[in-house]
């Protein structure tokens, strides 16, 4: 008979399991993947510039120096890997699941009936005192894969935010090249203002001549010292936006302000070659796109473990250990008890909790999978509103270039007429201020176009590794 009842047990668990077993993810099939990149120029190749690690794009001694510092020191860094340790320790805590639950208890209890009662009426002795020293055991069997998807998506739950970290590291290897980079650039636009403090300070002197010698007016002399004073106080502009800036590099390699060596604008050169990958690179290098759809691996397994609940679960639970009366006696083997209890746990009605459990389960791994799709897309934005910003101001420093030497041309030409008399002085003025204007857009052009290569690099998802 009771062999019977074994077998018509395991029949009806078979059955059951036919009905419901925990799937296995399966990353979609995501048509957001196709045509991620705004671009005619995409390259065949798979190779992706996000595959370069940072110390290969950025050659700058200082820079890479300061970026090491970032990684080691900067506050965010630093958070994230703590909340991966807090993450690590569910995800052995979810590996733990199929192991059973032990637990040891100690007690003493002491009883005192009442005399007014008919056993303590009867009794001469009416207090008593019992020991027990135990453990206890239970173990759940994975049936139906709930145990599994809870490991799984523990585990899903941790290496998102390894991604989550690398996202950080991504974007503080950026923050700190742009920030590097912003500062020479301002040094190449205080040495150029300096130098054209210089300059007008001189032509002060020559107007002043001039105008002793009746070639221009004292109208010309106000002008030309409004400029020089302009001129100065750009340089004084310049000088604070550095400070500022340094201090900001300062915050992201968690030190206090200070100032930061460096080298000089026209020795940047970062790769022109841009290699872009085909768009399913994006999957693999792009820490937020990883933990986004790591995020949609344990809302799928969440959702394995809500339909889990609708079956029986088999409980197997044992306790044993030793019970005396008398203390000297607990460890006695006439103290020995045990027992074994295994069974089925079926619901039936629980206020629907886990019905609602499901489809909050499902509305929510369908929210990760919405997000997955979101990721992508903002993604293939950024790749290509970097790109082309890129392409554009390749070309527009190419034209800022040509720019510049006709308005130094005009300017020297300008003087030149002005001192031979054939020219007014206003045109000397607007030439001078064009020109000084011109150089400084260079050096703006030249650190946009740093500045796309580094935003294409993070687009990519480069800078991590």
């Amino acid at each position: 008979m009771k062999y019977i009842k074994g077998i018509i047990l395991s029949l009806t668990l078979l059955t059951l399991q036919s009905c419901f077993v925990a799937k296995d993810y399966v990353q979609p099939q995501v048509q957001e993947t196709e045509n991620l990149f705004r671009t005619d120029a995409l390259p065949t190749d798979s190779l992706s510039m996000a595959d370069v690690s940072w110390k290969e794009l950025f050659k700058d001694p200082y820079l890479a120096g300061y970026i090491e510092q970032g990684l080691e020191n900067n506050i965010d860094i630093r958070v994230a890997i703590q909340q991966i340790l807090a993450a690590e320790a569910y995800a052995k805590q979810g590996k733990a699941g199929f192991l059973p639950s032990i637990n040891g208890s100690a007690s003493v209890a002491h009883q005192q009936m009442s005399k007014n009662t008919a056993f303590g009426a009867m009794s001469s002795d009416r207090s008593s005192e019992q020991f027990d020293l135990g453990a206890n055991l239970s173990w759940e069997a994975d049936i139906w894969g709930k145990i599994r998807s809870n490991k799984r998506a523990s585990e899903a739950d941790y290496l998102r935010t390894v991604a989550a970290h690398q996202a950080v590291k991504s974007r503080l290897v950026s923050n700190i090249a742009t920030t590097y980079y912003q500062l020479v650039a301002l040094d190449a636009q205080l040495e150029i203002t300096k130098a054209s403090v210089m300059i007008r300070d001189s032509s002060v002197a020559t107007i002043t001549s001039l105008k002793d010698a009746g070639n221009v007016t004292q109208v010309a002399v106000d002008q030309s010292i409004a400029q020089y004073n302009s001129a100065r106080a750009l340089q004084i502009d310049l000088e604070t936006a550095i400070f500022q800036t340094e201090n900001v590099l300062s915050i992201l390699l968690g030190q206090q302000p200070r100032g930061y060596a460096r080298t000089n604008l026209d020795s940047q050169n970062l790769q022109s070659d841009l290699k872009l990958g085909v768009p399913a690179t994006l999957l693999r290098n792009r820490p937020d796109v990883i933990a986004a759809e790591l995020n949609l691996v344990r809302a799928f397994e969440m959702t394995n473990v809500a339909r889990s609940n609708f079956y029986p679960s088999l409980t197997i639970s044992a306790n044993g250990g030793f019970q005396s009366l008398e203390l000297d006696q607990l460890l006695n083997t006439n103290s020995l008890f045990a027992n074994v209890v295994g069974g089925l746990t079926q619901p039936i009605f629980n206020q629907r909790k886990i019905r609602t459990q499901k489809e909050v389960a499902e509305a929510q791994q369908e929210q990760a999978l919405l997000e997955f799709k979101r990721s992508l897309l903002i993604a293939g934005n950024e790749v290509s509103n970097a790109l082309y910003a890129y392409n554009a101001e390749t070309k527009k420093y190419e034209f800022r270039v040509l720019e510049v030497e006709a308005l130094r041309n005009a300017e020297k030409n300008s003087s030149e007429l002005l001192i031979n008399g054939f020219a007014n002085y206003l045109d000397l003025l607007t030439a001078r201020q064009s020109a000084l204007n011109a150089e400084l857009n260079v050096i703006d052009s030249k650190l946009q176009q740093l500045l796309t290569v580094v935003d294409l690099y993070e687009a990519l998802g480069g800078g991590w590794k």
